[in-house]
């Protein structure tokens, strides 16, 4: 089928092409063979009047029209899919959707665990890939290829729908038996002790202390970096080192892992975890359905356990 001279179907292999970056698994993904892969491409470059793509040695790039085209093309087939092709209206107990979702370990131990388990109930074959928060996140949520982030606010995409999930705080946390542990903590005396921080991802994406810290130019001595908040308090226990632990991730820990906790010595507000979407899943209703579940479990949170003023406990 043909609309302003342009063959339908090489709308599929155009996606294709823009998701992968390669001819070889463009192919691969939509069951081409690499001929006729190539020949579609030619067509598409013969259409659009634009090389769709440069070589730079072995490295393939989209070329700024080919970018241009990538949303808009991975949403008109996402509308064909959800308003054409699938017909049937969502039924959880009956679906065996496949949600891709990145998000931190700290926000798992929280938050979406409880989803999952809900989740398991009344949707028994839904299944969840959780993906780390890395550098690609950005792209992926462009693309379509994965169907939520959760992150702070302020690490959010203003290109795509969101809403609110729940309010934390950071707080800085020690071994009990860490003698060095002053009971007010200056910030001096904050930058000046051993610590514990997290990165994450190959791209070791900053916290939001790190952020704030490399901001206003300061640096601390960081003596052990891991990549999930929930790696924290072993490598504290037993130390004299110190750590930014978001407060709700603390009362998680508190029965297992007894830790003494102090306000952090820094202008840092509360924070407030947001789930985000790609924009071409606004209307889609397997989407709309977990969304829902999102904020309901969220509606459950209990508020975590306010710390005295006087400074630490443990």
């Amino acid at each position: 089928m043909r609309l302003n001279g342009l063959d339908l179907n090489l709308l599929v292999v155009l996606d294709a092409l823009l998701t992968e970056h390669n001819l070889t698994a463009a192919a691969r993904r939509i069951n081409l063979s690499q001929p006729a892969m190539s020949a579609a491409v030619v067509r598409l470059r013969d259409y659009f009047r634009d090389e769709l793509y440069t070589m730079s040695g072995r490295e393939r790039f989209l070329t700024p029209r080919a970018e241009t085209l990538a949303p808009a093309v991975r949403a008109v087939l996402g509308q064909i899919q959800r308003s054409i092709i699938s017909l049937e209206p969502f039924d959880p107990a009956r679906s065996d959707r496949h949600f891709r979702i990145v998000l931190s370990d700290f926000v798992i131990f929280v938050f979406f665990e409880k989803v999952v388990e809900r989740v398991a109930r009344v949707a028994p074959a839904v299944s969840f890939e959780l993906l780390p928060i890395d550098d690609d996140t950005p792209e992926l949520l462009r693309r379509g290829d994965v169907d939520f982030l959760i992150v702070p606010e302020m690490f959010m995409s203003s290109s795509h729908s969101r809403v609110p999930l729940f309010d934390d705080r950071l707080v800085c946390v020690g071994c009990p038996s860490n003698k060095q542990m002053p009971r007010q903590l200056t910030f001096e005396r904050y930058l000046s002790m051993k610590h514990v921080a997290v990165k994450f991802g190959q791209a070791q994406k900053p916290t939001i202390e790190d952020w704030y810290l490399h901001e206003h130019g300061f640096k601390r001595r960081v003596e052990v970096l891991v990549q999930g908040f929930s790696m924290i308090p072993p490598v504290v226990t037993g130390t004299d080192r110190l750590a930014v632990m978001p407060f709700r991730l603390v009362n998680h820990f508190e029965k297992s892992i007894p830790l003494q906790i102090f306000d952090l010595p820094t202008p840092l507000p509360a924070f407030t975890e947001v789930v985000q979407w790609p924009t071409i899943h606004n209307s889609d209703p397997a989407s709309i359905w977990l969304r829902e579940i999102m904020l309901q479990e969220t509606s459950q949170m209990a508020i975590p356990s306010k710390m005295p003023a006087s400074g630490g406990r443990s």
